[in-house]
């Protein structure tokens, strides 16, 4: 069902009266009137520029910078920031993310590694206590999981590379739906809900997201003053108040002291995040992972994240199929073994360049796709864990080591892409990790701390495997973000990205190629029911697929599954043959998304 937020990103006056509270949306003051929006919709058309998340007050917030004049980094800033407010579990101030940008004038693609890192002082036995790993939601519920925040340098980043506003002119809508609220929807309520005894047990989180102590209700308006508050000081005093200032005190204090209410048996552990972590954080300016596929140059975001070696190593296996021509079952079969063989490789390979060394150029090569495509057969289905490839050396249907399983990665991000009328593109996944980060929010700053580093393998994924991607001083954890750009001799096709942990991977490369090879519109191929194969036993399986007859045609050739209530929550944009944008987001995941854009003109399915 999808629950429309009336926006405020429009009001003409903030309000500025009261704390954060739950009042009726009917019962704001006359001092703050707001312009209804458009009806919240999966897709939308037209010229000028486009914004798709899965908030319309976010969305919304992008579309006002675009009419300003702003460019598509301003509108992508101005829209994470929004979603910082209205999806702060997932998201905000305190996480990271990935962004990466289509330069119309250069035709060229660059990207920003906003990940968080671990504190200088981290090593390999992080998460270990007397030799063993420590429960995970304790990890995931600590000081201890928290990193170093990437989303503000990311902003700054972005913004003095290529953008054309001023940081505090993108965080001004923002800051105002945080001081005159958002109506609360069914998701919000829900993701709260599921979250509130883990929230009860931090004073700052209880008061900000359980006003009278219970989840707020549908319909509602939430307001957030001291991320108002927050958003005001880095405007005026730039990103430095978190890394060298006292907003970064806030930080580190919470997370070396966590504020735990008194009483509470939940045990909490602390961190070592320092301001000497904060002062020597820097993002990564760095080129994109490129492939051909299908004649178009598919650009990804490089490790510390997997997801464009990943997204590019199957598309290259692929590539050795005509899957345009497949029926739907050896389609999926083909999808899900691709999926299986990238991740069995993506698992040995790949973590943070600055520590390990990893073969991106090699994993990405349509040499390495080939010699473990032949793995793939029509009639059989590979089994899990896969033992990984070696990119290196590739020789065909061989393995280059032990198997070992996939690591469990949190699954709560949001993903927002952006296009402006010069014809600049972004598409940029930010994250806190698990829905509601650490649970921990700033005390009277209004948002919450990740939990990133339990992106980490606590230890090894196997005894006697190597492991890329254990703990280790200002190291990133290994991600699965996945933004991606499809370019046409130099200019864009489309971008598309998804929140979901590892699902990611798996959702970004399905909705490729649902629109490129199976000639689905794009807001359908978002829509599609999706299969996720992470080389695991089993493939995760939506409703719409777990009861069908596919499933029992894919069983008789040996695959299994299980079946995943919800995956992902895709984004896009699409250049139509005509010059206008074409945006698309989720018809019902997450509620549905919100694709906008300036001058709407034309059908929903871009004719």
């Amino acid at each position: 069902m999808t629950h429309v937020r009336r926006l405020s990103v429009l009001a003409v006056t903030a309000v500025l009266a009261g704390s954060l509270a739950s009042v009726p949306a009917s019962a704001r003051p006359a001092a703050a009137p707001s312009t209804e929006p458009p009806p919240k919709s999966p897709v939308a058309v037209g010229s000028g520029g486009a914004v798709s998340s899965v908030d319309a007050d976010a969305s919304a917030a992008g579309i006002e910078v675009l009419k300003k004049g702003g460019n598509a980094v301003d509108a992508a800033v101005a829209t994470a920031a929004a979603l910082g407010v209205t999806e702060p579990y997932s998201a905000g101030v305190g996480g990271g993310g990935y962004f990466v940008y289509y330069n119309a004038k250069k035709h060229s693609v660059q990207t920003i590694d906003g990940r968080e890192t671990a504190p200088l002082t981290a090593d390999k036995n992080l998460f270990l206590e007397n030799g063993k790993p420590i429960p995970f939601s304790e990890a995931v519920t600590s000081g201890l999981g928290v990193g170093t925040p990437g989303t503000p340098a990311t902003w700054d980043t972005a913004l003095h590379k290529w953008g054309s506003s001023s940081l505090g002119q993108v965080l001004a809508p923002a800051t105002r739906i945080a001081r005159d609220g958002f109506t609360v929807d069914e998701t919000f309520r829900k993701q709260t809900a599921d979250n509130a005894d883990r929230f009860r047990d931090f004073p700052a989180t209880a008061k900000l997201f359980l006003p009278g102590g219970q989840p707020p209700a549908v319909g509602t308006t939430l307001r957030n003053r001291d991320l108002a508050a927050t958003y005001d000081e880095l405007s005026k005093k730039g990103v430095d108040a978190l890394y060298r200032g006292r907003l970064g005190e806030d930080i580190t204090r919470t997370v070396e002291q966590p504020p735990v209410r008194p009483g509470a048996t939940r045990k909490v552990r602390p961190g070592d995040l320092t301001a000497a972590d904060l002062d020597a954080y820097e993002t990564k300016v760095q080129a994109p992972t490129k492939t051909k596929y299908r004649g178009l140059d598919v650009y990804g975001m490089a490790p510390s994240s997997s997801g464009g070696t990943s997204v590019a190593e199957a598309l290259n296996i692929l590539e050795n199929y005509d899957v345009a021509k497949l029926s739907e079952k050896q389609y999926l079969h083909r999808y899900i073994e691709a999926s299986r063989i990238a991740f069995a490789d993506r698992g040995r390979w790949v973590g943070d360049p600055s520590a390990e060394q990893v073969p991106t150029k090699e994993l990405t090569s349509q040499r390495f796709a080939d010699s473990r495509a032949c793995l793939i057969k029509g009639d059989a289905v590979l089994k899990s864990p896969l033992a990984p490839g070696d990119p290196r050396h590739p020789k065909p249907c061989a393995n280059g080591g032990k198997a070992a399983p996939t690591t469990y990665e949190g699954e709560n991000t949001t993903h927002l892409t952006v296009a402006d009328k010069w014809g600049n593109v972004v598409a940029y996944t930010l994250t806190i990790e698990q829905t509601g980060g650490s649970g921990i929010t700033v005390p009277g700053r209004g948002f919450l701390l990740n939990n990133e580093l339990t992106d980490f393998s606590f230890t090894p994924a196997a005894p006697g495997v190597p492991d890329p991607n254990l703990p280790g001083p200002a190291k990133r954890p290994r991600s699965s973000i996945s933004p991606t750009v499809v370019l046409d001799h130099g200019k864009p096709v489309l971008a598309v990205g998804s929140p979901g942990g590892a699902t990611i991977i798996t959702t970004v490369l399905q909705t490729l190629l649902g629109h490129l090879d199976r000639g689905l519109p794009l807001v359908d191929a978002i829509a599609a029911p999706r299969a996720s194969q992470r080389n695991a036993a089993q493939t995760e399986l939506e409703p719409a697929l777990y009861d069908s007859k596919l499933r029992k045609e894919l069983e008789a050739l040996g695959h299994s599954f299980k079946e995943n209530p919800e995956i992902g929550a895709a984004t896009g944009v699409q250049r139509l043959k005509d010059g206008r944008w074409l945006a698309a987001a989720e018809k019902v995941r997450r509620g549905g998304g919100s694709a906008m854009v300036v001058h709407p003109h034309g059908h929903a399915n871009g004719s």
